[in-house]
């Protein structure tokens, strides 16, 4: 039974001027699963808005949401999203919360509903670095992930759920030391992650 999929990556920020997350979807196309993409904005509080919008509009089975680390050198599926905010850059509204809650009064954190073992394991064998990740950060990623499964679960919504980050791209490296993927790695990756449901 085809599965209905929001797939979101984000605009650029900091001193970025392409966001992998967004290129690596951009032009998705799925035989299997109906699709539908988003690029969301690099603001706290406001992605996790249009995306729950969005969420109550489709009513998806699954959203996958990708996002940018770079320095990190696998696919990492994102094993938990804390309720905690702080961060050393701006974001592109000009935010930059630190020592903040999410949501006060809301659980500590919540995990993946995704399968991210067996993403990893899919990459693998697919000859596409992947690794689980314990840590979201406390930027617009990990904010974007903690609000939609918060969502999902105070409104006991049955939609798997859980955020990817994704390494740099050549594009955006300037010098040997910066670990990149390529993008078509990347393209590939995408289109792995969403028919495996």
């Amino acid at each position: 039974m085809n599965k209905k999929i929001i797939i979101t990556g984000f605009e650029p920020f900091g001193t970025d001027k392409i966001n992998p997350s967004w290129e690596m979807i951009r032009d998705f196309k799925s035989d299997k699963n109906e699709i539908i993409k988003m690029c969301l904005p690099v603001v706290f509080g406001k992605a996790s808005e249009i995306l729950i919008e969005k969420i109550k509009e489709e009513k998806p089975d699954v959203v996958v949401m990708f996002g940018q680390a770079g320095g990190r050198k696998k696919i990492t599926p994102e094993r938990v999203a804390i309720n905690f905010r702080d961060c050393t850059i701006k974001d592109n509204e000009g935010n930059k919360p630190q020592d903040k809650y999410i949501i006060k009064n809301a659980p500590a954190a919540y995990f993946s509903t995704l399968p991210i073992k067996k993403i990893c394991r899919m990459l693998k064998n697919n000859f596409i670095p992947s690794g689980i990740s314990n840590s979201a950060g406390t930027y617009v990623c990990n904010d974007l992930m903690y609000n939609i499964l918060n969502y999902i679960e105070t409104e006991n919504l049955k939609i798997k759920a859980g955020f990817i980050h994704v390494p740099y791209i050549r594009e955006q490296v300037f010098n040997s030391e910066n670990f990149f993927m390529e993008l078509d790695i990347l393209k590939k990756a995408a289109v792995l992650i969403a028919d495996s449901f």
